[in-house]
């Protein structure tokens, strides 16, 4: 998460200004005197949760005492309202905490039920809440969840079109300035067919949106397939089959990049990834792990 940072010495700083006694600050936030000084020392530093009442007894606001960089997560948003996760099963009306640990750690979304009461808890929006929500599952899969357009943040959703598809794959599983051409997809394709099937202006139109995919044959979308690594039913236009593929192939693309280690469900829906989906996706992770760490056992 985006942690907010503290800095020992102006907390002391603040607090001597305002003539505050460190025990009333302990007594304040339910802590020893002993904790408190040792904040002040440097010897250890309060949970992200006692930030917002320790910003309050020093009279403080909690962006100014305690600043952070980048926008709020699951975890922030229920940190800066001071509420520890145990405290969340009560508010949603559960027995546990689960609902919200696996949406806070990117593996199962919050029920739409939930969102109200969370964000009545926290302070902010239902559009808030899911706007964090979505910065924890891009968290988890080791993506940059800040992107900002005019101020607003703006959630990456699935690509829909063909061409959009497409360019997906283009721009995300090569690196800068080594994607394809259309002349090779075009080769690669017609290599798959046995048979000219697409040229490479047809690819370029495709690519493009020009033409759409009803105007593609079967084969070249099973050479496409083919060619890119990817399932088939990644160009069926089912939206549930898609996110769904979608979805692996960020955990994938994370993979490749280090940045996760075993897989598991993102939170598509209520249900998650299917099991066909996951084992399939762990069977792909292993064999990568392996292949590129010579250490691996075989």
């Amino acid at each position: 998460m985006s942690a907010r940072r503290f800095d020992r010495a102006l907390v002391r700083s603040v607090r001597r200004a305002a003539e505050i006694p460190q025990s009333d600050v302990a007594s304040a936030l339910g802590a020893a005197d002993s904790t408190v000084a040792g904040w002040e020392l440097g010897s250890s530093v309060p949970d992200q949760e006692k930030l917002p009442p320790l910003a309050t007894v020093l009279k403080k606001p909690l962006d100014e005492l305690f600043p952070r960089k980048g926008l709020p997560d699951l975890t922030d948003l229920r940190c800066d309202a001071g509420l520890y996760r145990y405290e969340t099963a009560a508010i949603i009306g559960t027995k546990s905490d689960g609902p919200v640990a696996g949406a806070e750690n990117g593996i199962r979304h919050l029920k739409a039920r939930y969102l109200s009461a969370l964000a009545d808890a926290y302070g902010v929006t239902v559009e808030q809440v899911e706007r964090a929500q979505e910065r924890s599952f891009a968290k988890a899969r080791g993506e940059d969840a800040e992107q900002e357009a005019a101020g607003t943040a703006q959630v990456e959703t699935p690509p829909g079109t063909l061409a959009e598809k497409l360019t997906f794959l283009l721009e995300r599983s090569y690196p800068s300035g080594a994607a394809p051409s259309d002349e090779e997809i075009a080769k690669a394709v017609n290599t798959y067919a046995g048979s000219q099937v697409i040229t490479a202006e047809k690819v370029a139109a495709v690519r493009t949106g020009t033409e759409g995919s009803d105007a593609v044959a079967p084969v070249v979308l099973d050479g496409l397939a083919h060619f890119f690594g990817v399932t088939r039913m990644y160009f069926e236009a089912d939206d549930a089959v898609a996110q769904t593929v979608y979805e692996g192939l960020h955990i994938m693309l994370a993979a490749r990049q280090g940045k996760v280690g075993r897989i598991r469900a993102r939170g598509l829906g209520p249900e998650g990834l299917s099991a066909d989906a996951l084992t399939i996706l762990n069977e792909l992770a292993t064999e990568f792990e392996r292949k590129t760490d010579p250490d691996a056992k075989q």
